[in-house]
This record gives C-alpha cells, sequence and structure tokens, in this order.
C-alpha cells in the first residue's frame, strides 16, 4: 500500500501510463523539474526517463528515499547525489526489450533498403520514368553490436534468420555464441552495420567519434537505438556530408526533441522521434513495472530492478 501524497511524479506521462498511474496510487504532479517542490512530505519519486530530475530538486526533499523511473534508461538521474545520500533508484529493463529489438529491425530495413525513399519515388510518380537505384540485402553481412546487454542480446537473437554474422564489443565478454571484439575500432572495421545499444555514461560518451566512423567505412551503415550522447553528432554529421559512411539511423539525438536542422537534410539518413518503446503495450508494463517497485519500497520488500550504485 503507498501512502496517499508520498509520491511526487514530475514530468509529464501520456495518458495511458497516468490511468495506470492513478489507479494504483494518489501522486502529487510536479510538471516541471525545475520548479519548486509542492509542500509535502514526500519519500519517492516517480518520473520518466526522458525528464531530467536536477540535484537541484532532490536537495528540496530531505524526506526522499526513492526514485523510480520509467525506462532502461537512468542517465537522467543525479546519481552521484542519491547515492551520497543513501537514495536508492529503480528502472524498468526487460519490459522494453521487445518493442525497442522491433524498432531496431525496422529501422535496418527502412535504411538498407530504402524504403521511405522508395514509397517518396513512387508517389512522385517517378516509377513510370525508370527504375529506383538498386539497394543492400542483409544477408551475408557482419552486423555489429555495442552493447550486449539484455536488449543486445535480444537483438541478436532475432538478427540470426537473416543469415548474418553477429560480432559485438563491450566492457567485457559475455556467454553468448558471437564472436567478442574488445576494440570497437576493429568492430567498426569489421562491420557492414554497426548498432549501438550501449548505455550513457561517462565511458561511452561521444565513443563514437571520427575515428570509429572512419573505420566503420563508406560501405557500412550506423544504427543507434542506445542515447544521443554516445555519438558525436558533429562528426557523424560530416560523415553522412562526405559519404564517409554508407548511412545512419538515428532514433536518439544529443538535444531531444530538437535535433540538430542539419541532419534533416540528408538523403542517407532515417530518423525517428525516440520511439523506441513507444508501444502501448510497452509503455503500460514499463509503468506497472515502476510501481510495483514504489509498492515493494512502501512495504518494506526488495525493491524489484533496483539501479545498482
Amino acid at each position: 500500500m503507498i501512502p496517499v501524497n508520498s509520491v511526487l511524479q514530475v514530468g509529464f506521462f501520456p495518458d495511458l501510463m497516468q490511468a495506470e498511474i492513478q489507479h494504483r496510487l494518489s501522486p502529487v504532479s510536479l510538471l516541471d523539474p525545475n520548479a519548486a517542490v509542492p509542500a509535502g512530505d514526500f519519500n519517492a519519486i516517480l518520473v520518466r526517463s526522458n525528464t531530467t530530475i536536477p540535484e537541484s530538486l532532490v536537495r528540496q526533499m530531505p524526506s526522499l528515499r526513492l526514485v523510480a523511473t520509467c525506462g532502461v534508461g537512468y542517465d537522467n538521474l543525479p546519481l552521484s547525489y542519491l547515492k551520497e545520500h543513501g537514495i536508492r533508484a529503480t528502472n524498468t529493463p526487460g519490459v522494453l526489450n521487445d518493442a525497442v529489438c522491433e524498432l531496431a529491425i525496422g529501422m535496418l530495413f527502412g535504411l538498407i533498403r530504402q524504403i521511405p525513399q522508395s514509397q517518396a519515388f513512387l508517389k512522385s510518380g517517378a516509377w513510370s520514368k525508370g527504375l529506383l537505384p538498386l539497394t543492400t540485402t542483409l544477408a551475408g553481412k557482419k552486423v555489429g553490436i555495442l552493447g550486449m546487454g539484455r536488449i543486445g542480446q535480444d537483438l541478436a537473437k532475432r538478427l540470426e534468420p537473416f543469415k548474418v554474422e553477429i560480432l559485438y564489443s563491450g566492457p567485457s565478454k559475455k556467454n553468448v555464441p558471437y564472436r567478442y571484439l574488445p576494440n570497437l575500432s576493429e568492430l567498426a572495421q569489421e562491420s557492414d552495420v554497426l548498432f549501438l545499444v550501449c548505455p550513457a555514461s561517462p565511458a561511452t560518451n561521444k565513443i563514437i567519434n571520427t575515428q570509429i566512423l572512419e573505420a566503420l567505412g563508406p560501405e557500412s551503415y550506423l544504427i543507434n537505438i542506445a542515447r544521443g550522447s554516445v555519438v558525436d553528432e558533429a562528426a557523424l554529421l560530416y560523415a553522412l556530408q562526405h559519404k564517409r559512411i554508407a548511412g545512419a539511423a538515428l532514433d536518439v539525438f544529443d538535444n531531444e526533441p530538437n535535433p540538430n536542422p542539419e541532419f534533416f537534410n540528408l538523403d542517407n539518413l532515417l530518423m525517428t522521434p525516440h520511439i523506441g518503446s513507444s508501444t502501448a503495450e510497452t509503455r503500460v508494463a514499463m509503468t506497472k513495472l515502476a510501481v510495483d517497485n514504489l509498492e515493494a519500497f512502501f512495504n518494506q520488500q526488495p525493491l524489484l530492478t533496483e539501479v545498482p550504485n
């Protein structure tokens, strides 16, 4: 049982998620995370992973003991401050894997088979005047994955039937049947398609830079379903403009929801507005897990999906 007015809900939640929240608890809402905290003795925060919780907000809440975020990423939280003050945090891994992997596969084929361009070609009437240029098949290619965590492993399993060789890189070798390359430059050099599925952290900040893009090369593709911060966007823009790589697909950007408008002029870039988990089923499952963590906390039970310190 979650006590009334013990949870501060920060930021906007879509109607479907809000209905699930209201069904199970009675939070106090704060739409602007930079505003003053309403009067109250709040023990927990509920937030989506696209809303940044500033340290200044947490400092106003002396009774805070838990931050529950709806999303697998937790780079929106002031983790150092939370750890220093014994405030725990939870996220919602696992329940969004299917939706994220489905989008990743869709973006892959949209990119290499130029599906958006094909529809535009047909609608424009150009088909009656000639054929669309040939595209690229996936079978027989090498697919690299940076980040072989839960989502990376689920993505790899979905790629297996497409007759590809799967390679991966990350901090350590995993118990998976794919070739491990600890060096990211080597992974990029060997990959025809490179997926980014790594978490955002100081270690991965702008990890995809000019050197890695040059290693990827003019015949290969980059797909980012991780976080915008893992890519040096200036380097990527240059690589796409000058055809240093074949193309890219991005679901995430540095400055969301206002990405660099120079990306909009590229014909070798496929973009979506951070919709990896944007299905009704997934968003409900994420909300349920976040509230489950809140209930476990208030009932003094083990947290289901606690963020590691």
